[in-house]
């Protein structure tokens, strides 16, 4: 296990003692912030402990986190964290939850962890190095240093298992046509979706983001075998969509959806 991925789950751990300490707290302080969207104590609590650690143990890595302003490093490698995706979920005692902490490199994605302590399930990955899950990470009952993880090996629509939480994607019709040609669709939503296609759960999931919200799911279903772009092919990020597939449903998924082929 490298370095960078070291620290990820070391952060894991920090956030996750963070955010199970609130989680159902009925005088949690909560927020709407101007784009509608909900933001709790917990939110800022555990970004700002990470971003303390980070800055004692890696002064000059820069962070990108959903609750602060962006700190510029210097060492060529950024930290980009989402402390609860799914805070809607949280707020409401729904225990589909998690922190998302991710490494980049010059741009690119070298490690992450997406951590449920709820549902007592970790998954993580490091470049070229496969994507792992670990069950009980927090209480010290787990599954040692996890279970490699991959993607399914179904290749037909007609076989395949979709998923999507985005209401606006729910009424695309041409996400309604791909559920048609689905044997079974699911809206489970925000990072739930992405990981357990990386599981091989999911055959499909399409989700929406920023940058936070989608960078350590997309590297781990990458490293699980899977397949992450928009809808057009093109890239994930940039787009703010992560149209994730087991790779083999990928290019059907795109004709669909409205492909670089599409007239």
């Amino acid at each position: 296990m490298n370095d960078d991925l070291t620290l990820a789950l070391e952060l894991a751990d920090i956030a996750d003692t963070v955010t199970t300490a609130s989680f159902r707290d009925r005088n949690l302080r909560i927020e709407s912030k101007p784009d509608l969207t909900l933001v709790s104590a917990a939110d800022r609590g555990a970004e700002e402990t990470i971003r303390k650690h980070l800055s004692m143990v890696r002064p000059d890595d820069g962070v990108l986190g959903e609750e602060f302003d962006e700190t510029i490093g210097t060492s060529g490698l950024r930290w980009v964290l989402d402390p609860i995706d799914g805070t809607h979920n949280y707020v409401r005692g729904i225990p589909v939850w998690a922190s998302l902490i991710a490494a980049e490199r010059d741009g690119a994605a070298v490690a992450a962890v997406v951590s449920a302590p709820a549902l007592r399930r970790r998954w993580y990955a490091s470049k070229g190095e496969g994507a792992f899950i670990a069950t009980n990470p927090a209480d010290g009952t787990g599954d040692g240093p996890g279970e490699r993880i991959h993607v399914s090996g179904v290749t037909s629509l007609a076989d395949a298992q979709l998923s999507s939480g985005w209401e606006r994607m729910l009424a695309d019709a041409r996400y309604q046509a791909l559920a048609k040609q689905c044997w079974r669709v699911r809206g489970f939503g925000d990072f739930w979706s992405l990981v357990l296609l990386a599981e091989g759960a999911v055959d499909i999931a399409i989700e929406p983001g920023k940058h936070y919200d989608l960078v350590a799911p997309n590297l781990i279903i990458e490293e699980a075998g899977g397949t992450v772009t928009d809808r057009t092919g093109g890239p994930s990020l940039p787009a703010g969509l992560s149209v994730a597939t087991n790779g083999h449903l990928h290019d059907a998924v795109l004709k669909v959806l409205g492909s670089k082929n599409d007239t």
